[in-house]
């Protein structure tokens, strides 16, 4: 058998000491998680990045650096998760634009907000990002190359 990982993006956003989250429903209810999803056939990854970001935000994104790639099997799913996660800026926010399917809302939570609800992180690769962050973890964006055919 082929072993196939979802490929995965996320945008790390800190404004003023908070970061940008969304609150989603999940089969265990309501998580936190980055603005984060899947990369779509054809898709680059920043392309997707800035994509999920807009659908689960309504802002802009743009990213500035790699923060790390992030690899996590779930530990009930038959599923591997990698994760390319990215530091950038949002602009540009369309506060009337619907959020994506399952998303309840984007918020502002502090890093104190974010390391008191693990227990409501999607993934332990909520807080490790932002741990990676607040510790200056970051790679230039030409680390990834998009060869298009």
């Amino acid at each position: 058998m082929i072993w196939k990982p979802h490929a995965t993006v996320a945008a790390i956003v800190e404004r003023a000491g908070r970061f940008l989250l969304v609150e989603e429903e999940t089969p265990d209810g309501l998580r936190f998680n980055q603005p984060a999803g899947h990369v779509e056939n054809g898709e680059s990854l920043i392309e997707a990045v800035i994509r999920e970001t807009r659908e689960e935000t309504a802002w802009g994104f743009q990213p500035t650096s790699l923060l790390g790639i992030y690899q996590w099997r779930h530990p009930i799913k038959d599923a591997t998760y990698l994760r390319f996660a990215f530091i950038g800026d949002v602009h540009d926010h369309q506060p009337e634009q619907a959020l994506d399917q399952g998303i309840v809302r984007a918020v502002w939570m502090s890093v104190e907000e974010i390391r008191a609800s693990q227990d409501r992180h999607r993934s332990p690769q909520v807080l490790t990002c932002i741990e990676h962050y607040l510790a200056g973890q970051h790679f230039p964006l030409h680390a990834i190359t998009h060869l298009q055919s």
